[in-house]
């Protein structure tokens, strides 16, 4: 069946697998009653709610019932532990285990449970199912909804309703609610990468997490005081700093020069090796918040890793940088720069269509408003400088010494365009793909930059370190190599080839990163990303329905 991993199909199968198809007549008649009482009461209020826990997956419940002719699905406590156990391990995910109903799960599970209770029983039914409901949504498309956070957030998060009773009987007979709910969220070695750097940091602050190093003079290579002793125990928790004890654990030695330049690459700090006040600020990061940016992550890969193409480019717009995944590989990666705080680069998914040799760049109206036409006004020779021409809506160039330059651009019939050439701003190469927010990929003769760690410079758009390259690896496949690429930016010619291929990117915002080995990285959250986001994971659970859910399951 096609897309199998809908949320519709989970919920409905998860809810009921394990379980013989209802026989009519089989016995339970009262349990059958109370149930259908119970769903009929959930049904007619407007807050519906059992031992005080709101339901809302109520039209999955009645229906999913009703099919099974009322006969109970969670009478075996062996089922309803698998839940549970599921349920507590959703803080694998950075998730509150409150939110799926732990508390009244576990109660149904306790020795002295009123299992002699019709009610008791007919509300473990409903519990039971909307907590898997619950997880269901949650796993697959996170537990907010991002378009209230992002107004740029153009991800699909929509599902689509099939029968749910032909998914159900293909996966009957072949797996249990541990092994479906365990295969829930994303399924690829990042989302696991970013589980275990959870779980690596939850451990620390189990262990009493770190004390902060006191503030004072720059710490270096042959420092020393109790200052260096809180530095050394401050990153030798953080696993920065291994290796047995030094005699003098107050001397800045070699050894702890290396831990800290190894914690500064892993924080995006120019790793010189010395102790400041920018390292400082990032060492006495509470472990809670570092908990939390890992949260962050996982959630936002919840509402982004899902039914991807096999080749796709992403910009880590915190991490300043930029990787081209193909068929679960990265196969090129190169640093960039991004929006200034002001700037921000916004978040979206688009297809490149097309790459421009010796771009021409027409600056953005914003741009034209705050910051070329003042220019202009106070220096004319601006234009030549920088070699950009006036020109009309039609292309024609005017000559500016016939303009009478305004202070404002309302009403200037006019555009700028910087022409083709290593001054331009754009560079040699644009990669594009067209989108409201004129954002795109491009070179950029600010390539000192690309030393920095902190990269937030540009007015919107991606500057790209190794640009060549990627164009390289996309016109591959069209009979392009790098003499060729050469050959035409040599020409000076404005050239665009079109991509037979297509590519998705998806502009993204990681502030914690995990390698293939472990390692986690930090990244300043420079646009206040990360706040909303916490916040919204940590308050009580509120439906944020991908669309078509509504329909398909009943949340109201």
């Amino acid at each position: 069946m096609k897309n199998t991993r809908h949320v519709f199909h989970l919920v409905v199968a998860i809810a009921v697998i394990g379980i013989a198809t209802p026989v009519p007549g089989s016995g339970q008649t009262s349990d059958r009653d109370v149930l259908r009482d119970r769903i009929d009461m959930l049904l007619s209020t407007q807050e519906a709610t059992i031992e005080g826990a709101p339901i809302g997956a109520t039209a999955l419940i009645d229906e999913l019932f009703a099919w099974r002719n009322y006969e109970p699905a969670w009478s075996d406590p062996g089922m309803v532990k698998q839940l549970f156990d599921q349920v507590l391990r959703s803080v694998e995910h950075g998730l509150n285990p409150d939110d799926f109903h732990a508390r009244l799960l576990g109660k149904r599970l306790n020795p002295g449970a009123m299992v002699d209770d019709p009610i008791f029983r007919a509300d473990t039914e409903i519990l039971c199912t909307d907590a898997v409901a619950r997880l269901a949504i949650t796993l697959q498309f996170g537990k907010l909804d991002p378009t209230y956070l992002d107004p740029a957030w153009n991800f699909s998060r929509k599902i689509e309703r099939q029968d749910p009773l032909t998914y159900f009987n293909q996966v009957l007979d072949t797996e249990t609610v541990a092994l479906t709910l365990a295969t829930l969220g994303p399924q690829n070695h990042h989302y696991r990468w970013f589980q275990e750097g959870l779980r690596e940091y939850r451990s620390i602050k189990a262990g009493g997490g770190w004390q902060n190093v006191s503030a004072g003079p720059l710490l270096e290579v042959g420092s020393g005081g109790p200052r260096v002793a809180e530095l050394r125990q401050r990153l030798r928790i953080s696993g920065d700093l291994e290796g047995p004890a030094p005699a003098n654990p107050q001397e800045f030695d070699s050894g702890l020069e290396a831990a800290v330049k190894t914690f500064q690459i892993r924080h995006g700090i120019d790793p010189d090796g010395k102790v400041g006040p920018r390292s400082i600020e990032e060492l006495n990061v509470p472990v809670e918040t570092r908990i939390n940016q890992l949260r962050a992550s996982l959630e936002r890969m919840r509402w982004v890793f899902r039914d991807l193409p096999n080749k796709f480019l992403i910009v880590d717009i915190a991490g300043f940088h930029a990787y081209l995944i193909n068929d679960g590989k990265q196969i090129w990666e190169t640093r960039v720069q991004v929006g200034k705080p002001y700037h921000a680069t916004p978040i979206f998914k688009d297809t490149m269509r097309y790459i421009d040799f010796n771009p021409t760049w027409t600056i953005p109206p914003g741009i034209l408003r705050k910051e070329t036409l003042p220019a202009i006004r106070k220096d004319p020779s601006y234009l030549s400088r920088n070699s950009m021409s006036v020109v009309t809506t039609s292309g024609k160039i005017v000559d500016p010494s016939t303009i009478d330059w305004p202070a404002t651009t309302k009403g200037f019939p006019y555009m700028i365009r910087q022409e083709p050439g290593d001054h331009c701003a754009l560079g040699r190469v644009k990669f594009m793909f067209p989108n409201k927010y004129m954002v795109y990929l491009h070179d950029t003769p600010s390539k000192g930059l690309f030393a920095r760690t902190e990269r937030a410079f540009s007015h919107g758009c991606i500057r790209t370190q190794n640009p060549f390259d990627l164009a390289e690896i996309l016109l591959a496949d069209q009979g392009w190599d790098r003499a060729k690429i050469d050959q035409v930016v040599a020409s000076k010619k404005t050239t665009r080839v079109n991509l037979d291929n297509p590519i998705t990117v998806m502009l993204l915002y990681w502030t914690a990163e995990v390698g293939d080995d472990g390692t986690v990285h930090f990244r300043k959250d420079v646009y206040n990303r990360d706040a909303p986001i916490i916040k919204g994971l940590d308050e009580p659970f509120r439906v944020s329905l991908p669309e078509g859910a509504r329909e398909a399951i009943g949340y109201r």
